[in-house]
């Protein structure tokens, strides 16, 4: 059976939230997102007042995925921590109104941030999905649905042989995510005790970790901890930040790490969130803009 809840939750962006490069299983089907969270099929649809759940089975408590999405959290109260002149910032908020940080679990949310190194987010999405369905349990779907499956654990990967994670188009990936899903298999990364460290010695142990530099530890820092501060810095947000802060120099990155704590304030890691997507939008819309002049001009 499906059992269905509403979140009741106002200022939240579904579509901006799941499409925004912090999750990469969520697929837009009829109309809805559907994802799997805590290896359990879901389908998320918005209404008016919150969105809309679904999942198999008899489910009484969806706290697992309330805190998933992060209904709880006030918004509001989240942009006013947000300098209140930075017309750049505020431009980004207004393009993604409603933008949410989801609380991911810590290890698919720290093993699909090594495979993203140097990848868009579409072949990000290909690879994942490879990973799963040849490692992952599978999950139970409605009937006359196509199959789906949980991400993979550690201690799966962990047995992988090297060539076989590289079959999944991960290529040079492939080492780090097994290295690391060797670590967390054997204690010798205890991802649940890195919620209780302050923020850079978590990001030091997770620094560790083959292919893990600042950006990814960073990534993981703020979607599957929920460390406030924690601001990743791929190519959009660079660019972001030299264009509105800094047009004449390119920062070093510890000044941009100074800069960032001591600007965006306690809310750091919210303000990247609406920077990047902004930023990556925009850059989509002018790639498409260049690309229908070319085509017209043919």
């Amino acid at each position: 059976m499906i059992s269905t809840t509403f979140f009741q939750v106002g200022d939240y962006n579904l579509d901006l939230t799941l499409s925004s490069g912090q999750a990469f299983r969520w697929r837009l089907l009829d109309g809805g997102w559907e994802g799997v969270v805590a290896g359990r099929w879901v389908r998320l649809e918005s209404e008016a007042g919150g969105i809309r759940a679904a999942s198999l089975g008899r489910i009484k408590d969806w706290r697992w995925l309330a805190d998933y999405l992060q209904v709880e959290v006030k918004l509001g109260e989240i942009l006013k921590t947000f300098p209140p002149e930075d017309k750049h910032l505020w431009s980004a908020v207004e393009s993604c109104h409603g933008l949410r940080l989801l609380r991911q679990e810590p290890w698919e949310c720290l093993a699909s941030f090594i495979l993203s190194s140097t990848k868009q987010i579409a072949h990000i999405q290909q690879i994942i999905e490879r990973l799963c369905e040849r490692f992952g349990a599978p999950v139970k779907v409605p009937d006359g649905h196509f199959p789906m499956h949980a991400f993979p654990q550690a201690k799966t990967l962990a047995l992988v042989d090297e060539q076989e994670l590289r079959a999944c188009g991960m290529g040079f990936r492939a080492r780090a995510l097994r290295e690391a899903a060797q670590r967390v298999a054997t204690g010798a990364l205890d991802l649940g005790k890195l919620a209780n460290m302050d923020e850079s010695q978590a990001r030091e142990r997770l620094m560790d970790l083959r292919g893990v530099g600042p950006k990814i530890a960073n990534c993981v820092l703020l979607f599957a901890y929920g460390y406030p501060q924690a601001f990743p810095v791929d190519v959009w947000v660079r660019r972001a930040l030299e264009t509105a802060y800094f047009p004449r120099r390119r920062l070093k990155p510890r000044e941009m790490e100074s800069f960032v704590r001591q600007y965006f304030g306690p809310q750091a890691g919210y303000a990247q969130q609406y920077l990047f997507h902004h930023w990556r939008m925009q850059g989509r819309g002018r790639r498409k803009a260049a690309l229908t002049a070319g085509e017209g001009g043919l």
